[in-house]
This record gives structure tokens, C-alpha cells and sequence, in this order.
């Protein structure tokens, strides 16, 4: 593309439970980066469209959907001359929404845009998925939907399945933030056997509750594999899921945290239940993904 166009991408979840680092879903909230070709150089503005937070986020070539861009540029063998992007943050930053992945994402998909090619669905997720070193958020952020992530051989593969139409997701996000990095290292390097066993059957149990039985959701997302080793990071947020799966619903950490995830059929929380301190509302699933389209 020359000229301007734009590139609106949904924020994601991850593990639902039981599938961590294999597990992600696409959510109906969007980050939106207006890209303007220009004759040299780079500007980036960055808006904070809702909880997306500016106020740490660079605005030159360390800027992650720049970096992106270079890099899938670079890749196809493009060189784009002077960019200007304008950053619309509506997925909050650091929560476990896939902000990074959403980004990443964005800017892969703005680097295909600028050198005429269409996405190419395999080679997007290696670029974007090779940011992070895990594909879940980046392949929901790309597909939409469900999907199920996985790395083989160093390349990164995803399956995108359809969720059951009556599954309303509701996030609870809190005003602390955490990062991926350190939460990962309060994961032990090895769990007990039963443990790993107990994951397996739920993942695989979590397939069909997504897909097409969602009265099985509650089974299908306990956790024993990282959930309880990542408690300390954000008290909380565990307490608020140990809280509504006793009340019946399907509740988990989004990816890193400290976001809870609520997989309901109703759209709301039972009442009665401690929300102090968190933002709760419902979020659709996103069913198409990254959208490139001309402004």
C-alpha cells in the first residue's frame, strides 16, 4: 500500500487455564494504528484510546510496532521510505491481554501492507510469534477466534478452531500491572507428575468446552501447571478466581496476569462477588483477527 491506511488488531488471552503457552482467544477490544507514508524519516504518535497507557511507550525506532515493521519489511525485502504512525492503546499495557503480541502483531501486518504482499498466514506468525518466543496471543491476535499454538522443529504452528457461539467472556482488570518475564520466573522447572497429567487432561478437555460443550467449562480451565505459582505476584487477582470458580464459573488468570478471565454464557459476574479494586466488563470474542484496510 501507499498513501494511508490503518491496521486495527484485537487484544487476546492466554492459557485459559490449563493450556499455557498453547491456548489463546481473540478478544473484542482493539488496538488501532493509523499508518501515513510520508518522504523520510519517522513519527510516531501514540493516543491513549481507553486503558492502553502512553506514558512509557517510546516514540522512535524502539517502539515495538516500528520494530516490527522494520523487521517484516527487511524479511520481504521491502524498504518503506518515511513513516508516520499514529497509535491508538485501547488493550491495556502489562495486564495479560496481549498487548505486546497486539502490537507485534500490527506491525507485521502494517510491514506486508507496505511492501504489496498479502498476509501470509504462516510466515506472519513466525515474525510475530518470534518476538515473544510463543505463539498463543500473536496467533488469536492474527486469526481470531480460538486457537491452539504450538513450536515445532523452532517453527511456530497454530490451529484457529471456532468457540461455541453462547461463550461471553468477561475480564476483571486490576490497576497493578505485571510482566511476563517475571512471573515466568516463579514457575518451578519442574512440576510433579500428577500435575502434568491432570493439565493434559484438561487442555484436551478444554478443547471440546470451548468448541461445544461450554457446560464443561468450569472442569476444563483448573490449572495446576503455573496459576498457583504465580499467586504471589498478584494476590488479588487469584483470590478473585479462587472466589468465582467456587460461585460456578470458569475462571483463570489471562495469560501472565494479573487480568482474571471469566468464560461465562451470560456476560456478567454472579452477584455478590468482591470486585473491588479490578475494571469488569464483558469483551466478545473476535472472530477475524488483524484487519489491514485503506484510509
Amino acid at each position: 500500500m501507499t498513501g494511508a491506511f490503518k491496521v486495527t488488531v484485537p487484544a487476546s488471552t492466554a492459557n485459559l487455564g490449563p493450556g499455557f503457552d498453547a491456548f489463546g482467544m481473540a478478544l473484542g477490544l482493539y488496538d488501532v494504528v493509523e499508518v501515513q507514508v510520508i518522504d523520510s524519516g519517522l513519527k510516531v504518535e501514540v493516543v491513549d484510546a481507553g486503558a492502553g497507557g502512553v506514558e512509557d511507550v517510546p516514540t522512535d525506532e524502539t517502539h515495538l510496532v516500528v520494530r516490527a515493521i522494520r523487521e517484516t519489511c527487511a524479511h520481504l525485502g521491502a524498504e518503506p521510505p518515511g513513516l508516520h504512525l499514529r497509535c491508538h492503546n485501547a488493550i491495556p499495557h502489562a495486564r495479560g491481554l496481549g498487548s505486546s503480541a497486539a502490537a507485534v502483531v500490527s506491525g507485521v501486518a502494517a510491514g506486508y501492507a507496505l511492501a504489496g504482499r498479502e498476509l501470509d498466514a504462516s510466515g506472519a506468525l513466525q515474525l510475530a510469534a518470534g518476538f515473544e518466543g510463543h505463539a498463543d496471543n500473536a496467533a488469536a491476535s492474527l486469526f481470531g477466534g480460538f486457537v491452539l499454538a504450538w513450536c515445532e522443529g523452532g517453527e511456530f504452528h497454530a490451529e484457529r478452531l471456532a468457540p461455541h457461539a453462547s461463550i461471553r467472556p468477561v475480564v476483571a482488570v486490576p490497576a497493578v500491572r505485571s510482566a511476563t518475564a517475571t512471573t515466568r520466573g516463579l514457575l518451578p522447572a519442574t512440576v510433579p507428575h500428577a500435575d502434568a497429567a491432570h493439565n493434559a487432561g484438561r487442555a484436551a478437555l478444554a478443547v471440546r468446552a470451548l468448541t461445544a460443550k461450554p457446560d464443561l467449562l468450569l472442569a476444563a480451565t483448573e490449572d495446576r501447571l503455573h496459576q498457583h505459582y504465580r499467586a504471589p505476584a498478584y494476590p488479588a487477582s487469584g483470590e478473585l478466581v479462587a472466589t468465582l470458580r467456587a460461585r460456578g464459573v470458569a475462571a483463570a488468570v489471562s495469560g501472565a496476569g494479573p487480568t482474571v478471565l471469566a468464560l461465562t454464557t451470560t456476560g456478567i459476574l454472579p452477584p455478590g462477588v468482591d470486585v473491588e479494586g479490578f475494571d469488569v466488563f464483558e469483551l466478545p470474542v473476535d472472530l477475524s483477527g488483524v484487519q489491514v484496510a485503506a484510509r
